[in-house]
């Protein structure tokens, strides 16, 4: 596409892509559609060293098809996205000699890789021409929102009520009518050549039954969220078998809607919508937020304990039971639904991730690094910052954590948010007829009620790989001696 010169792109607009996807409420985009001068959109594959890109296979699977959406977007307004793959500053820089552009845009990023590239970006071609950067990826910027000591944020709640009391945001800006094109454009790369796609084996088969990446779908789904289970969201968000919740995080992950406007949603509904469920809803958002808040001022936050107690905890190193974790292959139905879960849709609901990982950490005492490092290969919503606050979350070495002595468990968390075993069911199909009252305890069920379900342990589905009693006692004597070493 294109021609290797841009010719005659006079005042010419550099509108750089990055995890901001879409139309509507781009600052960035908003503040280069503002004159009549041409705009040429980018988005560049940066090196997967630096840190910036998606963070696992999954999210490449996902970007693949909101880079078709954005591109289809912008050439209904007369526009085009150019595809690059390289070094940023490298690209830039060339793209600048070609097109004569005299302004570069972008929104901001928070994490630490991309506030790092983008700052060495600025201080070297802020000489050359206009560099201007806007915000709208959070509804707050970590950099100015301070505890009234003037540092920043580590518990959470706190950290709500100053986002709450600030007021509403803005209402967001809709998306341009039209975007002024150059005469002629830079030769892009074809996005079939990334290889972000899976093919042999196509491990994300499945995952159209249940995603349609773009800002079209993101839009869709926020209607029908608010519309049909806001009301109720603060008790049904809790059961994973029910359709309770927004499903919007893989849409905010790579930016095809933001914050903003889903916060601008929840404003004036009616009075049949309690308004709890709509202050819950808003507190799941501005825990993203918080996450960002934590990532921004502790850059390390995905790789070190935040609690350094922790830095001397007993870790076990256990590939085998890693890898049954991963496989959904622990003998407990409610965290390997979730792990099945994972792998067939890339996405897991929040409570089963909550089940997975004390699972993980504290029945089979493991690291929680590895499976934060699992979690960002496999999801569809995976995110620097709320991927390792969460885990950090779970292990009860994080900010404002779960404490480490609470230790869920798996049968009685099943039986308490999946009473029926509809999520077990679902996604471990082995176990589809046995009786409700041991959907979640199936190694406690008497040989005739197997025999009728026709599961045969160890066979058609795996004894449980450790007893949760046992691994209960020896995390919580594995955490005394941090504790008292502390």
């Amino acid at each position: 596409m294109g021609a290797d010169v841009v010719e005659e792109a006079k005042e010419c607009t550099i509108l750089w892509f990055r995890k901001d996807l879409r139309l509507d409420d781009n600052l960035a985009l908003n503040a280069a559609s503002q004159t009549s001068a041409p705009v040429i959109p980018v988005y560049i594959r940066e090196p997967e060293e630096q840190g910036t890109g998606p963070l696992g296979a999954a999210q490449r699977w996902w970007l693949h098809h909101s880079l078709l959406a954005l591109q289809a977007s912008l050439r209904a307004l007369g526009s085009d996205l150019i595809l690059m793959s390289g070094d940023p500053l490298e690209i830039l820089q060339t793209l600048i000699e070609k097109t004569g552009a005299t302004k570069l845009v972008w929104n901001r990023r928070y994490d630490p890789p991309g506030i790092a590239v983008d700052t060495r970006i600025k201080e070297t071609l802020g000489a050359q021409l206009a560099v201007s950067s806007h915000a709208g990826q959070l509804l707050h910027e970590p950099s100015k929102l301070k505890t009234g000591g003037g540092t920043p944020y580590r518990v959470y709640t706190p950290f709500w009520r100053a986002l709450d009391g600030g007021g509403e945001p803005s209402e967001p800006p809709e998306a341009p009518k039209s975007l002024a094109a150059p005469s002629a454009w830079p030769v892009s790369e074809k996005l079939d050549d990334w290889g972000l796609l899976p093919t042999k084996p196509n491990w994300a088969a499945s995952f159209p039954e249940v995603w349609a990446p773009g800002e079209a779908s993101a839009r869709a789904k926020l209607e029908d969220f608010v519309d049909e289970a806001l009301n109720g969201y603060k008790v049904g968000r809790d059961f994973p078998a029910k359709p309770s919740t927004s499903m919007l995080s893989p849409h905010l992950a790579l930016g095809e809607i933001s914050p903003a406007r889903i916060w601008y949603a929840t404003r004036g509904l009616p009075d049949s919508v309690p308004q709890e469920d709509v202050i819950h809803f808003r507190k799941e958002l501005a825990w993203r937020d918080f996450c960002y808040h934590l990532l921004f001022h502790y850059p390390a936050l995905p790789y070190d304990n935040w609690n350094k107690r922790f830095d001397g905890f007993a870790w076990k190193t256990d590939d085998s039971l890693f890898e049954d974790w991963t496989r959904g292959r622990t003998g407990y139905p409610i965290v390997d639904a979730g792990m099945r879960q994972l792998w067939k849709h890339g996405w897991m609901h929040n409570r089963v991730r909550m089940i997975v990982g004390s699972f993980l950490i504290k029945d089979l005492m493991i690291d929680w690094r590895r499976g934060e490092e699992w979690f960002r290969d496999t999801l569809v919503d995976a995110d620097p910052a709320s991927n390792a606050a969460n885990w950090q979350w779970v292990a009860g070495s994080g900010a404002d954590a779960s404490p480490f002595f609470r230790i869920f468990n798996p049968m009685l968390q099943g039986e308490k948010f999946d009473p029926l075993g509809r999520y077990v069911r679902e996604f471990v199909p082995e176990l589809a007829a046995l009786e409700d009252k041991y959907i979640h305890r199936p190694f406690e069920a008497p040989p005739s009620v197997l025999d009728k379900a026709g599961v045969v342990l160890g066979q058609t589905y795996p004894h449980p790989i450790v007893d949760h009693g046992i691994a209960r006692d020896r995390a919580l004597k594995a955490y005394s001696a941090v504790k008292d070493a502390a």
